[in-house]
């Protein structure tokens, strides 16, 4: 139990290094990795049939900001059809983690997270191919 909460504490320092540096791209990528992460926590909780505990809102509610955050953040002027197009996934995705919380049904809340991982891995992608220019 120490050692994963160690990791824990290794992972969030990480976290911090990234969103205080100066770089927009290791800062998105983060949001995209916890945003997956909360989602996938909240999904298995609906499957499991845990409840509503508090554990299971904390992730619905910290999804959700992060949703926000993304959204928020877009440059439809300089972003285009692309910002366009990421602005309807993460409603989509607001829009599931609505739904499963009423219907308990993770269905659609996972093929958010499906899509969400391969906008996740193509931000990755590009962000490599900065930095090796």
């Amino acid at each position: 139990m120490n050692s994963r909460r160690h990791a824990r504490a290794y992972q969030n320092a990480e976290r911090q290094a990234f969103a205080e540096s100066d770089d927009p791209h290791a800062l998105i990528a983060i949001l995209f990795d916890e945003l997956l992460r909360q989602m996938r926590h909240f999904a298995r909780e609906v499957e499991e049939g845990s409840g509503k505990n508090l554990e299971r809102n904390e992730h619905f509610s910290r999804a959700l900001t992060i949703l926000y955050g993304l959204q928020s953040s877009l440059n439809f002027e300089a972003g285009g059809e692309i910002a366009d197009n990421l602005f309807r996934l993460y409603e989509y995705s607001r829009q599931q983690l609505l739904n499963t919380t009423q219907t308990e049904n993770s269905t659609g809340l996972n093929a958010a997270i499906e899509s969400l991982d391969v906008i996740r891995d193509a931000w990755q992608q590009l962000g490599a191919g900065v930095k090796d220019q």
